[in-house]
């Protein structure tokens, strides 16, 4: 069985993008939602290895209020059952010192900038958070 990612994502062209270079190019096995609550179930359930989680979601809400991924991220790292899930954080506003700020506030293991052009750097971002 193949390792299983959880893409984050709300852009379609970014999902099928990613989603494509994760399965033809890394052998993963990709799952997609931007649904809070599915996001915390399928980080306690479904073995994941990895989660791709971008930084500024349109449409997410938890318990009524509007969040982006660095909540999410932080909601999954305060979590005994989903704190070990690593995370990769993607954002396409990236500022200098982001990287820093972002792992440092969230807990997450990688950040990648987007667009990401180069299929090689995605598989490379994620070996680099999941140890492979």
């Amino acid at each position: 069985m193949a390792d299983r990612i959880l893409l984050v994502e709300d852009d379609p062209i970014n999902v099928k993008f990613i989603q494509t270079v994760l399965v033809k190019k890394g052998g993963y096995e990709v799952l997609v939602s931007e649904e809070v609550d599915e996001i915390l179930r399928l980080a306690r359930e479904a073995g994941l290895k990895a989660i791709i989680m971008d930084v500024s979601l349109s449409r997410s809400s938890y318990q009524g209020q509007k969040v982006d991924g660095i909540f999410i991220t932080k909601l999954l790292k305060q979590d005994e059952a989903t704190r070990r899930v690593p995370v990769l954080l993607a954002t396409a506003h990236a500022m200098f010192g982001d990287r820093e700020k972002y792992l440092e506030l969230t807990g997450a293991e990688g950040y990648i900038s987007k667009p990401i052009h180069d299929p090689s750097t995605l598989i490379e971002a994620v070996k680099s958070v999941i140890g492979g």
